[in-house]
């Protein structure tokens, strides 16, 4: 009885995300995929930065989320005060899929002898697909139920602000402002439907923190934090404490509020090459019935000759 209980919330649950909205999905590595939330981080790396990450959330559970971005993203302009970028994110849900393209530009301008303030702005175009045959439903004839989504259509812009130094960085975004509305009464072939039923993007507001001390020669600390506000949910605050050791070897852990407990391990494979993998344990009672959340990242930076570093950034 209590695992059907369960079974039964999850799918109101992606029904309720399905009718209510599409939205953002979330990652561990955090640290790592910037560029996702944030398009003043393009550029900032000094290189050509290449990131692919895949992530399978509920293993076991039948239509858990999975999600998958890649990104790119170089420093240009005559002083390399510009940065482009692409980012492409594919998320799944149960009956729904959601991707979107965008372009990422930011302009930076030096502060301080150290430190870089950036202003980024993104722009691209999201794609959602419901299909509603994938569901068991009790009334076959519900009209809310009668019509999936296909290939709609909706622009997405996005604004971001990015400082750092070497040691130190902090941004703060909003990856999407449009309220875009997925579908309205006229899909449901003039049926009245209450207001609610229709699909809005909600707004997603970010603020990323970060900071690497030098506790010996061999050894480096990261905390880095993030907090996710959205429209109708409660706050979202993530905290991650990772450890660099011989510039070689990462090791931490990470805490979401009141959701899940993460190990967290990477490998700097070369110095153009980044390999870090994530572990998600469930603090809610879902964890008796799935078996955690996997991610993998993966980095490759090409530099230029003359701009080469020999210690990998930790960000």
């Amino acid at each position: 009885m209590k695992r059907n209980q369960l079974i039964i919330s999850i799918v109101f649950m992606v029904l309720g995300i399905v009718c209510t909205a599409q939205q953002n999905p979330q990652y561990t590595q955090y640290m790592y995929n910037t560029q996702i939330i944030n398009p003043a981080y393009s550029g900032s790396r000094e290189a050509l930065s290449f990131g692919l990450l895949g992530r399978t959330q509920w293993v076991s559970l039948e239509g858990s989320p999975e999600s998958g971005t890649f990104t790119v993203n170089s420093p240009i302009g005559l002083y390399d005060n510009m940065g482009l970028g692409l980012s492409i994110v594919h998320d799944r849900i149960g009956p729904s899929s959601e991707s979107n393209i965008t372009a990422d530009y930011a302009y930076r301008i030096d502060v301080s002898t150290e430190g870089r303030l950036s202003f980024g702005l993104k722009a691209g175009v999201d794609v959602l697909n419901v299909d509603y045959s994938a569901l068991t439903i009790f009334d076959q004839n519900d009209p809310f139920f009668q019509n999936s989504i296909d290939n709609r259509l909706q622009p997405q812009v996005g604004v971001g602000l990015y400082f750092n130094t070497d040691r130190f960085y902090m941004g703060a975004s909003v990856p999407n402002f449009l309220r875009a509305e997925h579908f309205d009464e006229s899909t449901l072939e003039g049926d009245n439907v209450d207001s609610d039923s229709i699909a809005l993007e909600r707004l997603h507001y970010f603020l990323i923190a970060g900071y690497v001390f030098d506790l010996n020669q061999n050894l480096k600390f990261k905390p880095a934090t993030l907090f996710k506000a959205v429209g109708g949910s409660p706050l979202q605050w993530d905290f991650s404490a990772n450890f660099l050791f011989n510039e070689k070897f990462t090791l931490g852990a990470s805490y979401r509020w009141s959701a899940s407990l993460s190990a967290l391990a990477g490998f700097q494979i070369t110095d153009s090459l980044f390999l870090g993998m994530a572990y998600d344990y469930q603090t809610t009672e879902i964890e008796s019935y799935s078996d955690g959340s996997y991610e993998v990242f993966l980095r490759f930076d090409i530099f230029k000759k003359s701009d080469r570093i020999l210690t990998p950034r930790f960000f």
